[in-house]
């Protein structure tokens, strides 16, 4: 109950920030919602399963162009739900043909699908609608959107948090440590695996559809950049993708930095990045949160030696 007491505190206290900061304020807090809520989604299958996907932004732009298609068509609730369901459809086709393949096939192949989407997207505006952007009218703010973002993050750690508790969050840690041995075990490596990565993908497609208002106006190179996959795997791998609070200690300080950097240098932006990928690979490769316990672990010992003596 006390867990719960200040998790609800701190939601509220987060739910009033638009009110005390201004605009450009809340528009930093809408890019720091979605970039925590990715890469939990992302680390709550790639986490345990240490399948590396870098498809995060096909969905995320599959949500943003759905919005875009229907806004004027459709409620903005039927909108989202659309987008989940398209979502969730292709995360389903994609899962049951790629999901066989491990290690650097399947980085390849998820990157090849974010590529693969903007293309058909940019194919079928261009020689289908004629047009190769389209417009947004809805009438949502950045607070709105933020709000809706803030509850969405809230949703998706809270389901994260099961899922670590779950005999499926239990099959798929025994997946990530060794497949041969899970199947041995009696465990579906198919449907496990299946089944979150359709979740997590349903979530990344909901990111991309509730910010999509805040750009007005879409075409793919704008909502199919690859920066967001890039962005959405060093946020969680810095913080520690195993880790329940991992991705959201891992997002915040690399969204702000990467707000100051791209803002300062804009033409080197791609190369910093590229060598902080590097960097949090090969120095912290289990995560931030996962290097703390590993020092205070030492301290622990040496007490209890002294202790003992």
């Amino acid at each position: 109950m006390l867990y719960l007491g200040i998790a609800a505190v701190s939601v509220g206290g987060l739910s009033v920030l638009p009110f005390l900061l201004g605009d450009y304020g809340t528009g930093l807090l809408v890019g720091l919602a979605g970039y925590v809520t990715l890469a939990t989604a992302w680390a709550m299958f790639s986490g345990p399963t240490r399948y590396i996907s870098l498809a995060t932004v096909a969905f995320f732009g599959v949500g943003a162009y759905t919005v875009a298609v229907l806004n004027e068509v459709l409620p903005y609730p039927l909108v989202l739900l659309c987008a989940a369901g398209i979502g969730a459809t292709m995360a389903l086709l994609v899962g049951l043909s790629t999901l066989r393949l491990a290690g650097i096939y399947f980085v390849i192949f998820s990157f090849g699908l974010a590529e693969l989407v903007r293309q058909l997207i940019t194919w079928f505006e261009v020689n289908v609608t004629g047009t190769l952007g389209r417009y947004i009218f809805l009438d949502l703010g950045a607070r709105e959107i933020y709000w809706q973002l803030l509850a969405l993050g809230v949703c998706t750690i809270g389901l994260a948090a099961w899922i670590r508790r779950s005999r499926l969050g239990l099959a798929l840690r025994v997946i990530g440590d060794d497949e041969t041995v899970a199947a041995h075990s009696g465990i579906n490596l198919a449907r496990s695996k299946l089944v979150l990565f359709v979740a997590s993908a349903t979530i990344i497609t909901l990111v991309g559809a509730i910010q999509a208002p805040r750009w007005v106006y879409v075409e793919p190179s704008i909502v199919f950049n690859p920066t967001v996959s890039f962005l959405t795997v060093i946020m969680a791998l810095l913080g520690g993708a195993t880790r329940l609070w991992g991705p959201l200690c891992g997002a915040v300080p690399l969204f702000l930095l990467f707000e100051w950097l791209s803002a300062r240098f804009p033409d080197h932006f791609s190369i910093l990045l590229g060598l902080l990928f590097m960097a949090v690979v090969y120095a912290l490769p289990n995560g931030v949160l996962a290097a703390i316990e590993g020092l205070r672990k030492p301290k622990r010992n040496g007490a209890s030696k002294e202790a003992t003596a």
